[in-house]
This record gives C-alpha cells, sequence and structure tokens, in this order.
C-alpha cells in the first residue's frame, strides 16, 4: 500500500507541519509513505498529472480556507481518471458541516476531523488489516450509500506521544518558513476565532521543544512561525525557550510569536531588551480598542497596559512588532474603527495589519450570524461584506486604505516622510490614509503594480499636488527615507544639491585617515573606491537629524548639513543604514 500525504501550501517558501505529523505517526507501519507540497498557485492539471504519476492508493489532503476548494477540484479530477484511488481530507475547513461536505463532494470517501494523529494511525492500520472504520474515533466515511460520522476523539493529553517530524532530512527545510507549535489550545475564548471550540491548553515538554529548535537552528530555516496561539500563556515556558534560542544565536533565522502584550512582564521585556536584532518577531492581536467591540467578541485585553509594553519594545530597536486590528466585528462601526486605528497605528509598530472579518466555520460568531446581521458569501475565505454596524461602501474604503498601509505605513521605507505629513497637516494617521486612498483611487493607482520607486513618485506627486507646503522640507525628508533604505541613485525628480560639488570633495574627505578613524573605524585600511560603494553623502537644507526628535516644521533649524550614509545590507531590520551627520569636517574640505 502506497500513501501520498499532501497539501497547497499558500506559498511555496511555507511548510506543512500537519502532514508531517502524519507521516511520523506511521513511520513504523512498514508502508511507502510520501510527503508533497503543493501551492495554490500551480496549475491544477499539473497537480493532478504529478499525483497521478506517483501510482499512489490513498491521497491525504490537509484542507484549509485557501487551499480547499482547489483542493476538491482536485479530488475530483483524481476520480474521474483512477476511480478506485481513496481520498481523505483533515484539517479545520472539513472539521464541521462533515456530512454535508460529503454529500456535496462524492469522491471524497474519508474525513478525519479534530486532532488528526492518532484517527490518521488507526485508519491506516484498519486499511491495511482490511478491518472496516466503525470503531475509530474522529473518522467519518462512507459505507456504500450512507455516510457515517463516528463518535468524536478526545484530545491528546500527552503531546509528546505525537512523533516529531524534525529529526532527519535537513535540507528539505532549508530557506523555508517553517510551522512549529508548543502548545495546542488557547487560555482566551474569542468568538471569531476556532481557538475558542477546544478548552484548555496543552504543552509539548520543554526538553522536546529544545531538541526540534536545535535541528531547525542546524537547517538554516528562513523563519521558524510558531503557531501556538497565546505563545506566553506560560511565562516560565516560553522564557525558557526564548532563552534557549538566544543562546544558540542563530544566524540569520528569524522567530516568530504570537504573543498577549499584556501578559509580558518586567523580567520578560528587561530580556528582551538584549535579544540580537531581527531573530525575534511578535504578532499582537489588538482586533479593536472599542470596549464595546471587545466585550462582545469575548476578548481578554489591557489597552493601557499593552500600549506601554509595545512602546517599550519599540525602544529597543531589536524585535519586529506586527500588530493586528479586524474590520466587521461587533458594534464597530466605520468611526470607531477610525479611533481603533488611530490608536493603534500611534503605537508605531513595524507592521499594522487590517484583517477583515471571517466567519469560520465552528466559530461562536458564524454560528450566531443573525445576533449583528453579518453578510457573507458561505465560500472560502467567508470574510463579511457588511453587517449591522459598517457598511460595505465603508469597508471597500478601508480595502483600499489598508492597502496603502501595507504599501507604506508598514516597514521603514516611509517613516519620516509619513510622520511629516501626518504630524503638520492632519489630524489623525487615518485622516491622511482616508485622504491618499482617495487620491490613490482617483488616478487608478489601485488598478495597477507598483515598484517601491513608483511609489516614492506617487506619494512626492500626491503631496505636491494635495498639501503643496514646505516643499523644500518635504523634499529633504522624502529624499532622506529613500537614501535610509536603498543604496541608489536618488530619483531625479528629487532636489540633490550641490551633486558634483559632493562627489568631488568625498574622494578627499574619505583619503584623510583622521576621517576614517572619526567616523569609518570599521574601514580602516580599506581602499576608498571599495568605501564608496558602501556610503552616500547628502547634502540637507536644514539639521534633518534634529527635526526628526519633534517632526515639527516649527522647530527646523536651517543651515546646511552634509549626512553620511553607511549601508548595511538587507540582513538589518532597523539600521538598513547607519547615519552619521559628518557636516563639521567635510564642511571644512569644502572650504
Amino acid at each position: 500500500m502506497k500513501i501520498l500525504l499532501t497539501t497547497l501550501n499558500s506559498k511555496f517558501v511555507h511548510s506543512s507541519l500537519s502532514i508531517r505529523y502524519l507521516k511520523e505517526c506511521i513511520k513504523d507501519l512498514n508502508i511507502e509513505v510520501e510527503i508533497e507540497e503543493y501551492t495554490i498557485n500551480q496549475q491544477i492539471d499539473f497537480i493532478v498529472s504529478e499525483i497521478y504519476k506517483k501510482d499512489i492508493d490513498i491521497v491525504a489532503f490537509a484542507t484549509y480556507i485557501w487551499n480547499i476548494e482547489e483542493v476538491m477540484d482536485i479530488c475530483d479530477r483524481l476520480k474521474l481518471i483512477k476511480p478506485e484511488l481513496k481520498i481523505l481530507l483533515g484539517g479545520p475547513e472539513v472539521s464541521f458541516d462533515i456530512e454535508e461536505i460529503m454529500k456535496n463532494n462524492k469522491n471524497i470517501d474519508f474525513i478525519i476531523y479534530g486532532e488528526g494523529e492518532d484517527t490518521f494511525r488507526e485508519f491506516t492500520m484498519n486499511t491495511i488489516d482490511n478491518k472496516g472504520y466503525w470503531n475509530i474515533r474522529g473518522l467519518a466515511y462512507r459505507n456504500n450509500n450512507d455516510i457515517v460520522i463516528n463518535n468524536p476523539r478526545k484530545l491528546i493529553n500527552n503531546l509528546d506521544k505525537i512523533p516529531s517530524p524534525f529529526k532527519e532530512d535537513v535540507q528539505s527545510f532549508r530557506n523555508k518558513i517553517v510551522y512549529y507549535e508548543t502548545s495546542r489550545g488557547c487560555p482566551f475564548n474569542c468568538k471569531f476565532c476556532l481557538s475558542s471550540t477546544i478548552e484548555g491548553v496543552r504543552f509539548f515538554s520543554i526538553n522536546r521543544v529544545k531538541e526540534d529548535l536545535k535541528f531547525l537552528i542546524e537547517s538554516n530555516v528562513k523563519q521558524v512561525k510558531f503557531v501556538d496561539r497565546t505563545f506566553n500563556t506560560n511565562k516560565k515556558y516560553a522564557m525558557e525557550i526564548m532563552n534557549y534560542i538566544a543562546n544558540n544565536n542563530p544566524n540569520n533565522i528569524n522567530f516568530h510569536f504570537e504573543v498577549t502584550a499584556h501578559l509580558l512582564d518586567d523580567e520578560m521585556l528587561k530580556f528582551l531588551e538584549n535579544v540580537k536584532e531581527g531573530m525575534f518577531q511578535f504578532e499582537i492581536g489588538v482586533q479593536s480598542t472599542n470596549e464595546k467591540t471587545i466585550e462582545a467578541i469575548g476578548r481578554t485585553t489591557d489597552f493601557k497596559k499593552l500600549s506601554k509594553v509595545v512602546n517599550r519594545i519599540n525602544s529597543y530597536k531589536n524585535i519586529h512588532q506586527h500588530l493586528d486590528l479586524i474590520v466587521g466585528l461587533p458594534y464597530e462601526d466605520y468611526n470607531t474603527f477610525k479611533i481603533s486605528f488611530n490608536d493603534v497605528y500611534n503605537l508605531e509598530p513595524e507592521k499594522l495589519q487590517l484583517g477583515f472579518l471571517k466567519l469560520l466555520k465552528g466559530s461562536e460568531l458564524r454560528n450566531n450570524e443573525e445576533l449583528h446581521g453579518f453578510k457573507y458569501i458561505d465560500k472560502p475565505p467567508y470574510e463579511i461584506m457588511e453587517n449591522d454596524y459598517i457598511t460595505y461602501e465603508e469597508i471597500l474604503k478601508l480595502k483600499t486604505i489598508e492597502d496603502l498601509v501595507e504599501k507604506y505605513g508598514n516597514e521603514l521605507n516611509f517613516k519620516h516622510t509619513l510622520k511629516f505629513i501626518i504630524k503638520n497637516y492632519f489630524k489623525s494617521a487615518f485622516d491622511f490614509y482616508e485622504d491618499f486612498a482617495e487620491y490613490w483611487e482617483e488616478f487608478n493607482y489601485h488598478t495597477m503594480s507598483h515598484s517601491l520607486n513608483k511609489l516614492y513618485k506617487i506619494i512626492y506627486d500626491y503631496y505636491n499636488d494635495r498639501i503643496s507646503k514646505d516643499l523644500d522640507i518635504f523634499n529633504d525628508i522624502i529624499k532622506y527615507d529613500y537614501i535610509f533604505n536603498n543604496n541608489s541613485l536618488t530619483p531625479k525628480y528629487m532636489n540633490v544639491y550641490d551633486e558634483e560639488k559632493i562627489k568631488k570633495y568625498r574622494h578627499d574627505f574619505l583619503q584623510d585617515e583622521k576621517n576614517i578613524i572619526k567616523y569609518l573605524p570599521n574601514y580602516e585600511k580599506i581602499p576608498v573606491k571599495k568605501i564608496i560603494k558602501d556610503i552616500s553623502i547628502i547634502k540637507f537644507k536644514f539639521d534633518i537629524l534634529k527635526f526628526f526628535e519633534t517632526n515639527e516644521r516649527e522647530n527646523i533649524i536651517w543651515g546646511e548639513k552634509f549626512i553620511m550614509f553607511v549601508h548595511k545590507g538587507k540582513n538589518k531590520v532597523f539600521t538598513k543604514s547607519e547615519v552619521i551627520d559628518i557636516t563639521e569636517d567635510f564642511y571644512k574640505e569644502e572650504e
């Protein structure tokens, strides 16, 4: 007997944890088991042909909202060309409405619902021995024309009994995003989340976790994305894991955690202060700051404490923070969402993620959808179109704003440009994005794809068209952002002062050993022609570094400044360039 365990990931760089668990669970059964991962971007015909050529007896798909429709299409085609093939589905997208799914998709032979490891092992053993399936908890199957749904299976108490998939085949994870879990369950009961349907939190042993992490670090993965719903539920456990990672000091690996900010106490925050830049990344679910909304979705949060924690971590400049908001929650209308947006935006996370509510199967909000007048299409991803509090037109506006936040507000590319515009010309960040979104759609930019250089030009034109004040100040600020983030020639529309003079004096400046010792000690004994490749020297009309302390145009100190940007490369999260004021010595050279 030959089994294929497969799924369609959303991107090639992703890897599936669930199917690797399943493979390990039947490793001792002496049957041929293969793992193959595809993506939703590949042609269905190609995937079908590749599966068919494997000449398998059973194919098992892991299903999610991003791949379920493609999986069903693949299953229909496989049954047409190979009717004897047994098809099994598992995962959250088939764990609810099981009878309806099997009635509507007659090519599905089996569904595993709930935790799948023990169920899949029993299913495989019974298939080998031809024993039937009536006694396998957590399994649904066809018995002639009948659909049989067996009783649910109890949760696995000792998670360590699930064999680790992180022991062999280092190469398969190299440069991949690896999903990893240290626990199952969540202490909170948010009504939009499937985790609220399972009581309690269970943990893998700390020794098991350390062994897995050692393997992943040695495998040179790109990112370890912890899928624990609240990683820091158990402070001592979370601290030991983070300490283990920090002590191993992995290079160029990022560890992504979903954390609850108000549970981060002083001890943990002091530890985080010394973590290597870029090693850790936090995702913090705020969802809304409207108290009535928070209460309605059963969320536990303390935004005041959350704000203090986020601000403190911000000050460390070493941990990338993602803060989440959800559009379409109960009692959150357009105006209250505007308040939520400004509350979170003002915390200056590296990324503000605006999501749109999805009524997931099994979630409490979906089970009580009439209560808030949710309108949505009952097809993945089940995203709402409007409800009793927010209209479809308003959601469309927010989708454009979400796109602009993703393009402009997230990361560092436009950091000072946006601060200057918002602080000096708008009442709030949301007001700016609302105005920018109107401009964006007026010129049909929402219908095109844009390079980073094009994005700079669009906001440059927007400022000149819509604001058209303090043009010299704005030019220097957007020029600073561009050079800080890009080791390339400044676009021609940005005014670069005395470019030829600077080129002339730059060489003399870098040849002076005193200047190298003072400003560039890491470049001692390095030829000037090599140093020049790593730096930019730019003239500004005012003290731009002092200005960034307040971002208020009334506080500008006019006078020429020469700033040297030492470009660090793409591996840094915050310090993409080192910025040095060399006016004192460069100016002397000019004189």
